[in-house]
């Protein structure tokens, strides 16, 4: 062959290798941008980018790498999106709440990865995650709680505890505790509880997203004693005596039990004499009866609930001994005996008093004929003769006399038909009550003075009265007694009390208000 034509195929080949190997080594890797983020939310974003080059080869995959670090590839979070040219669009989900990312867009083909420029966003916070810790080391007035934060929600938790209240749900404007920041597990005091309540009890967390609550628990605190104070003595008798208490707090426990105690020894409880007035609390009045003439008692009321009894207050009073004998003087300077019958203190003697007691002088009618037409305020001797029936008989008073209010000394009265009613029940029955009030013997009743005992030192004596006629008569002395009640009946009448020489019976009459009779005074 000859040398040129193989020369000129030599060089021929050559040229074609080293175009064929130019070919090849002129492919690059793919160029692109990363696009901006868009929907944004907690836990998801879209992102994307733009294919500028594809470097002269066939793209094998695209899409966008992220991470918390800078410059993220493919070897962390990726998306693997479709095979395009030009633009695509890339879905990010499980994304942490209030984390910033950082994002590129990548494209792979022969020669290598490429990635776009590097943007950065930060997810949306959500509220916090969190727990409430059971109750604990429970008191009347104070318990433990508390929580677990498991997760700050993306956003900085800048307070925490635990709030609580007697309703339902509680939220941070009830009572709460204050314990710091961060997420975790913390512990809280709550205090300044009620005795036997229930509480609800939540804990709460707040970060830059707002508040939330962990789930509700309950407890009951538990009970004390409940508080009361024993209430004044009065009514003090010879057999029986009133006091009483007030509950003011239950100690968070039903009052199931409460009443007074008493005994002859200090700090009597329960288990020696008692009243049981009932339940629940407030104020209670109670009756100590069985007592003993002229004894000194100690009593304290009391009140029970689950904790067991508490006790108010001691107070001490003796019981009156029946028939003790004092005195009183009127405005005139008179003396009275006086003696004391259960709760009460009479005049053991007929008034005697020509002037009320604020000095105004009262009324002497002694013409009959006044008397009878009287319908305001007098008085007289029996049979106008004061000398020979002043003492010890005293005065006769009309009604309108005792009206007045202002007959009897100061710090007494005339008695109510009721306070009459007390002194004869406390004495026994009607038809011997006359002879227990009656003087015994015959200097001034008539005999046969019938049932007289004068076992209480009343000392009642016959003082007759005057009638209310056109003669205005006065009857009776050495008969029978009439006294006063201040008591109206009707617009005419008037209650009194009569006792006569020939019977023990006390009666209770309705008289004309103009009739004169004699006043016996009680002790306000």
């Amino acid at each position: 062959m000859n040398s040129k034509i193989v020369l000129s195929i030599l060089i021929g080949f050559v040229l074609a290798i080293t175009v064929n190997c130019k070919k090849e080594t002129s492919k690059e890797a793919p160029t692109l941008t990363t696009a901006s983020v868009t929907n944004i939310s907690s836990t998801s974003l879209v992102c994307g980018g733009e294919i500028k080059s594809d470097g002269g080869a066939v793209l094998t995959a695209l899409g966008v790498c992220w991470g918390t670090n800078q410059n993220p590839t493919v070897s962390d979070n990726k998306t693997i999106d479709g095979i395009v040219s030009g633009l695509f669009s890339s879905s990010l989900s499980g994304l942490n709440p209030g984390t910033t990312y950082y994002i590129r867009a990548y494209a792979t083909n022969s020669v290598g990865t490429s990635y776009g420029n590097q943007v950065t966003t930060t997810t949306t916070a959500v509220l916090p995650s969190i727990t409430t810790a059971a109750l604990s080391a429970i008191t009347s007035t104070t318990a433990i709680s508390g929580g677990n934060i498991a997760n700050n929600g993306g956003s900085a938790i800048t307070a925490r505890g635990i709030c609580w209240s007697t309703n339902q749900n509680p939220t941070t404007a009830d009572n709460k505790t204050t314990d710091g920041t961060g997420t975790g597990l913390f512990i809280s005091l709550m205090t300044g509880l009620k005795p036997g309540s229930m509480y609800y009890v939540r804990s709460y967390a707040t970060n830059s997203v707002g508040t939330v609550y962990g789930d509700q628990v309950t407890a009951e605190t538990i009970p004390i004693l409940p508080t009361i104070t024993t209430a004044e003595v009065s009514f003090i008798s010879t057999k029986s005596a009133q006091s009483g208490g007030d509950i003011t707090s239950d100690g968070g426990g039903a009052v199931t039990a409460k009443g007074v105690c008493w005994s002859v020894n200090q700090n009597p409880t329960i288990f020696d004499s008692k009243t049981m007035d009932g339940a629940g609390k407030g104020i209670f009045s109670s009756s100590l009866s069985g007592l003993i003439s002229g004894n000194t008692y100690y009593v304290r009321a009391y009140a029970t609930n689950s904790q067991g009894t508490a006790y108010g207050n001691q107070i001490d009073f003796q019981t009156k001994i029946d028939g003790i004998m004092g005195s009183v003087a009127d405005i005139d300077g008179n003396n009275y005996a006086t003696v004391t019958i259960g709760t009460q203190v009479w005049m053991a003697e007929n008034l005697k008093v020509t002037r009320y007691n604020d000095g105004t002088a009262i009324p002497l009618i002694t013409d009959n004929s006044a008397w009878s037409n009287a319908a305001t305020p007098g008085y007289c001797w029996y049979n106008n003769d004061e000398s020979t029936y002043r003492n010890p008989y005293g005065a006769l008073y009309n009604w309108y006399t005792v009206n007045t209010g202002k007959l009897c000394p100061t710090g007494w009265h005339v008695p109510t038909d009721a306070q009459w009613t007390i002194l004869t029940t406390y004495l026994g029955d009607l038809s011997v009550v006359g002879g227990k009030l009656k003087e015994t013997g015959t200097l001034h009743w008539n005999s046969p003075n019938t049932g007289a005992t004068n076992e209480i030192n009343f000392s009642a004596i016959p003082g007759g009265y005057r009638t209310f006629n056109s003669t205005a008569t006065c009857f009776s002395m050495g008969i029978g007694g009439s006294m006063w009640s201040s008591t109206s009946n009707t617009a005419a009448q008037a209650w009194e009390r009569a006792i006569g020489h020939t019977s023990a019976a006390i009666l209770v009459i309705s008289a004309e208000k103009g009739y004169g009779v004699s006043v016996r005074c009680v002790e306000d």
